[in-house]
C-alpha cells in the first residue's frame, strides 16, 4: 500500500516543481517577442536613415534621386519631382534640359540619302519582293518594344483627326484612311493631363501645306518631318525654311538625337529619365525607323531613356534620329492591329498628328480639319 502510493506523492512534487518553470518560459516567450519587434522597428529606422543619407549625400545616390526625378518629369505628376530634389532645382533642371534640347537641334544637317531604285522585275516572286513595312520586336534592360522599318519613305503621309474638337487614336486614323501602319506623332496641348488631344504644340504640315500654325511670335521652331524627296527633317527651322526645303509632312517636337550619324546625348545620365518612348530616324539608304518604347508597366516594360533609343538608333544604321512625342500618347498599330502596350490607364489616347504609312499614298484624303480656326480660340481641355 505504502509502496504503491509513493510515486503518486513523486508525480504531485514534479508538477509542483515544473510550474514556475512552464510560467518563467511564457515570461521568455512574451519578453521575447517584445525585444523582437522593437529591434525590428529600429532596424528599420537604421536602414532608412542609412538609405536617406545615401540617397541624398553620396554620388552614387545623387544619381538614382536625379533620374527618379527626371522620370518623374516626364509624367503628369512632374510636382513630386520638388520633394526629391526641391522646386529650385526641378526648376533648373528643366529649363536645363530645354536648353539644351534647343541645341541638340542647331547642328547642320548634311546627311543625304540613296533610295534603292525599284529591282523587281515580273518574274521575281512576292517572297523576294522588299516588305514596305517591317516589324522588330526589341527589349534591353528595363523595356521592352519595337521597331519598325518603312522601306519607302516617300509613303509616309501625316495623319490628322477626322472631326474638330478632338484628337483621333492612332488605330482609328489608320482604319479611317486604309493605312497600312501608324505612330503617333507630335505633342499637344494637355491641361491637367486631361486635353482633349485637339491643339498641336508648334506647327503641322501635311502634304506640303502648313494645316497649323501655333507658333505665335515665334518664328522657328523644333520639327521632325520628311520632304518631298523622302529625306527625314529633324532640327531647329523657321517656316521659311522648312518651304525651302519643300518639307511635306512635319511636327514640332524635339530633341532631335543624332545628326550627320552621330548621337548627341552621352550617357544615360543625360537621358530624360525613365518613360514610354517613341521616336523617328532614317538610315542613309532612305529607309524610316520608328522606335517605339513601352513603360509605365513594372511586370512588363519600365521604360527607356533617350539615351538608350539613341543608341537603339544608331544600332540599326540611323544617320538622324529625333523623339517625338512619348509616353501616355506611345502607340504603334500595323493592320488595323496596336502592337506594343499603351501605358495610360484610360487606354489608347486621342492625338492630334500621327505618322501614317500607305501603300498608295497619292489616294489618302486628308483634309485640314483646323482650315478657318485660330489656334488662341481652339480650348485644349474642353471635351467636344
Amino acid at each position: 500500500m505504502e509502496q504503491a502510493s509513493l510515486p503518486k506523492r513523486s508525480t504531485v512534487r514534479q508538477q509542483k516543481s515544473t510550474q514556475p518553470v512552464k510560467n518563467k518560459k511564457r515570461k521568455k516567450r512574451k519578453k521575447g517577442f517584445g525585444w523582437f519587434f522593437s529591434r525590428l522597428i529600429w532596424t528599420m529606422l537604421i536602414v532608412g536613415m542609412i538609405g536617406a543619407g545615401w540617397f541624398f549625400l553620396t554620388p552614387s545616390g545623387n544619381q538614382y534621386r536625379f533620374l527618379a526625378a527626371d522620370t518623374l518629369i516626364t509624367t503628369q505628376h512632374r510636382y513630386l519631382a520638388k520633394y526629391i530634389i526641391g522646386q529650385t532645382e526641378l526648376d533648373r533642371r528643366v529649363a536645363e534640359y530645354n536648353k539644351r534640347f534647343e541645341s541638340m537641334g542647331e547642328e547642320k544637317d548634311t546627311h543625304q540619302i540613296q533610295l534603292p531604285a525599284p529591282t523587281q522585275t515580273s518574274s521575281e516572286t512576292s517572297e523576294t519582293k522588299k516588305q514596305l513595312v517591317e516589324v522588330e520586336e526589341i527589349s534591353g534592360k528595363g523595356y521592352h518594344g519595337y521597331v519598325m522599318t518603312v522601306n519607302d519613305p516617300t509613303k509616309i503621309r501625316l495623319g490628322v483627326p477626322q472631326a474638330r474638337g478632338k484628337g483621333e487614336k492612332v488605330s482609328s486614323m489608320v482604319k479611317r484612311t486604309g493605312a497600312i501602319a501608324g505612330v503617333n506623332g507630335g505633342g499637344f496641348a494637355d491641361p491637367n493631363w486631361k486635353g482633349n488631344g485637339f491643339k498641336p504644340i508648334g506647327i503641322v504640315i501635311s502634304q506640303g501645306k502648313l494645316y497649323y500654325n501655333g507658333l505665335g511670335n515665334n518664328s522657328s521652331t523644333q520639327v521632325v518631318g520628311i520632304d518631298k524627296t523622302g529625306k527625314m527633317i529633324a532640327g531647329h527651322y523657321s517656316l521659311n525654311d522648312l518651304n525651302n526645303m519643300g518639307v511635306k509632312e512635319a511636327v514640332t517636337f524635339q530633341p532631335r538625337i543624332i545628326v550627320n550619324g552621330k548621337g548627341l546625348i552621352k550617357n544615360a545620365s543625360e537621358g530624360w529619365g525613365i518613360a514610354p518612348r517613341t521616336a523617328m530616324g532614317q538610315r542613309a539608304d532612305g529607309a524610316i525607323l520608328f522606335v517605339v518604347i513601352d513603360g509605365r508597366q513594372p511586370t512588363y516594360s519600365i521604360g527607356a531613356n533617350l539615351y538608350d533609343v539613341q543608341q537603339i538608333m544608331l544600332k540599326h544604321g540611323a544617320v538622324i534620329a529625333a523623339n517625338l512625342d512619348g509616353g501616355s500618347s506611345t502607340v504603334l498599330v500595323k493592320n488595323n492591329e496596336i502592337l506594343n502596350k499603351p501605358s495610360s490607364e484610360y487606354g489608347e489616347r486621342y492625338l492630334p498628328t500621327a505618322f501614317l504609312v500607305f501603300e498608295n499614298p497619292e489616294e489618302a484624303n486628308i483634309p485640314n480639319v483646323w482650315a478657318g480656326l485660330n489656334p488662341k480660340d481652339i480650348d485644349p481641355g474642353k471635351k467636344k
